[in-house]
């Protein structure tokens, strides 16, 4: 029984055992960077090695508020692999002060560690601390940047809108909790399609999803990404884009599901978020002239795409959601992977900055150009298939209009992500700049995300089929 438990726990031990050796390491007044930078991508290794042999695990754990099954182990491994690949551009860490270091890699596993718990739990309360832990490590990570203050502004920004959001959710569950007389999702779920009408049921849930809202960056909640992503180191604004949007999109599918599709009220919010997220975000990237200003707003503007899979509430809609978040994942890191590696001192960058990259580094210009142009929807790349997916999975449910305003927004997003490869390829730069050094395993990197990028969008068969049956299993089905 004790080896059983040990199994279905054993991502979030990893991750656990992992923060411990990283807290000891924060100890020293002089510590080693190059093996705390060892240890912590060894251990990053470790925790995809982990959610790997927790796969095929399924059971509960604590008086039944933590649900090991398919789809939370999918989310592990997509957010298992975020925190690898995070680590993996850490290499010196530039634009991070030298003596945090270690506490930048011990707070990446413990936010790591509670989006975990955040996709396994289903008790509102345990959910609840989970959302807390990765929340308040974030906070924590964003300041840690060298150099000007915009990271304490940024960090100060994100504290207090984080904290409100929290504050909101926390009142919405107590509407749930009052109108279901449980705390458990599913007694939740078997109570609340038939009290959905009621407008305590309907804005307790609504209250609940805004906490999920603001980590996707969902208008009206996404004030906070263009500052944070601005004022925190890249590494950092590199995981917050990633990772962190992952874990979100499972405990929105969680508790969309909770409602079984019977409100018409409920779908219509949704429909109003997508569509102005979408909109706002896209119109607003194209005025950007900093490249993670940009990417914030187009981060936006794929909640957005998201959001209409989540909306649709069907087997299809969910598995399309569940494909996204891994392809957002994908290209959205290489985009930041190829900032981090070009910004050699840690600092921002320009549009412009970008100037003559395919002369810089030929690699670097082609990962860059691959994940701009999947991230705008262009195939054969992840991204393609991705929007086809969720327009399917939107189009199987009558929405035709909403899938007609998401291609114009998919049309209109190719401007700006086509003056960056502009900038990259045909642009020149003012002054003379050194060629980009490029270390063999970030050649290697970028070679793999380039294939990931390119595989997933030809052949996303495997990871589909994994996505449906995870939310087949989530959703009750055989």
């Amino acid at each position: 029984m004790i080896a059983r438990d040990f199994m279905l726990f054993l991502p979030e031990l990893t991750y656990l055992v992992a923060a411990l050796i990283l807290f000891f390491m924060c100890l020293p007044q002089k510590a080693d960077h190059k093996a705390i930078y060892a240890v912590a991508l060894a251990l990053a290794g470790l925790g995809v090695a982990g959610a790997l042999l927790g796969m095929g695990q399924e059971g509960h754990l604590f008086f039944d508020a933590y649900q090991v099954d398919l789809f939370s182990q999918v989310f592990k491994l997509i957010l298992a692999v975020a925190v690898l690949l995070v680590v993996g551009i850490c290499h010196g860490l530039a634009g991070v002060e030298d003596r945090y270091h270690a506490d930048f890699f011990l707070f990446l596993f413990t936010c790591g560690l509670g989006m975990m718990l955040m996709v396994s739990a289903v008790e509102l309360m345990t959910l609840y601390v989970a959302l807390e832990l990765s929340s308040f490590s974030l906070y924590i990570l964003v300041p840690l940047r060298r150099g000007d203050n915009l990271d304490v502004e940024a960090g100060v920004k994100y504290l207090f809108i984080g904290i409100t959001a929290s504050c909101v959710m926390l009142f919405g569950m107590s509407y749930i909790f009052g109108v279901s007389h449980t705390t458990y999702l599913a007694g939740i779920m078997d109570r609340l399609p038939l009290i959905i009408q009621q407008p305590a049921a309907m804005i307790g849930l609504m209250l609940t999803l805004s906490g999920f809202f603001f980590k996707l960056a969902v208008f009206p909640f996404h004030f906070w990404a263009p500052d944070v992503y601005q004022g925190a180191a890249n590494q950092v604004a590199a995981f917050i884009a990633t990772a962190s949007k992952a874990a979100a999109v499972a405990l929105l599918i969680r508790l969309t599901a909770l409602t079984g599709g019977t409100s018409l009220y409920f779908i219509d919010v949704l429909m109003v978020l997508c569509v102005a997220s979408m909109t706002l975000g896209n119109l607003v990237a194209i005025v950007q002239k900093g490249i993670k200003r940009m990417l914030a707003y187009s981060s936006v503007a794929h909640a957005g795409y998201v959001l209409m899979g989540i909306l649709t509430m069907s087997e299809l809609g969910y598995s399309a959601a569940v494909f996204y978040s891994m392809a957002y994942m994908l290209m959205n890191f290489a985009a930041f992977g190829v900032v981090v590696m070009v910004a050699t001192s840690g600092q921002n960058l320009a549009i412009s900055d970008l100037a003559g990259l395919h002369k810089r580094s030929p690699l670097l210009a082609l990962t860059l150009m691959i994940a701009l142009f999947s991230l705008a929807g262009i195939p054969p790349t992840v991204g393609f298939t991705g929007k086809f997916l969720v327009f399917a999975g939107a189009m199987q449910q009558g929405y035709f209009w909403l899938v007609l305003v998401g291609m114009i927004n998919a049309t209109i997003s190719l401007y700006y992500y086509l003056m960056v490869i502009k900038a990259a390829y045909l642009s020149e730069s003012p002054a003379e700049l050194p060629p980009l050094v490029v270390s063999m395993p970030l050649r290697l990197l970028n070679y793999l995300l380039i294939a990931a990028m390119v595989y997933f969008g030809v052949c996303p068969g495997g990871f589909l089929d994994l996505a449906q049956a995870a939310v087949r299993g989530m959703m009750g089905g055989d």
